[in-house]
């Protein structure tokens, strides 16, 4: 079972004068919302995470959502046996999330994970779904804790482009 977190930093609060119905997407997605996030495989105890309290977590979700797309572009889908690649790199330093498909799999990687630790796996189409609901439940979360932001056009654009799957 795939489980998509996340928890905000009281090291990097938001700026108290944010006017989060205005705020443009550089903003909402680099300088906004910081904290950590993780990708668990509960099955197997094992995970992805951060532990550095910078990582801006909406961007991480909207960047989530869009690898799992990018990571779909063989028409043969699930049966395609060539690898496809995609990488999530952390803006405030050198660290990437390296993401792989074979078939129906994804393999989960991080340059901070140690050389002889295997990937963690997840079923692509539990990525996608998964990946979409941690987006929408984030974007709930972030929209009760701040005024104004349920709002803002570019929130609205996002749920719209990657709406929850059945």
């Amino acid at each position: 079972m795939l489980d998509i977190g996340y928890s905000l930093s009281r090291r990097f609060p938001d700026p108290p004068q944010t006017d989060y119905r205005n705020a443009d997407v550089h903003a909402l997605r680099h300088d906004l919302f910081c904290g950590d996030v993780y990708l668990a495989d509960a099955k197997t105890d094992r995970e992805v995470s951060t532990a550095w309290g910078w990582v801006p977590v909406l961007d991480f979700a909207w960047a989530l959502c869009d690898i799992v797309e990018q990571l779909d572009q063989d028409p043969r889908g699930n049966r395609s046996a060539k690898s496809q690649y995609a990488e999530l790199d952390f803006t405030e330093s050198s660290d990437r999330m390296l993401f792989e498909r074979r078939f129906g799999w994804v393999d989960v990687e991080a340059d901070w994970m140690p050389g002889d630790e295997p990937p963690v796996t997840f079923n692509h189409s539990a990525l996608r779904r998964e990946s979409r609901d941690f987006l929408h439940d984030l974007i709930a979360d972030l929209t009760d804790m701040h005024e104004g932001l349920a709002d803002n056009p570019a929130i609205w654009s996002l749920q719209a482009r990657f709406p929850r799957l059945p």
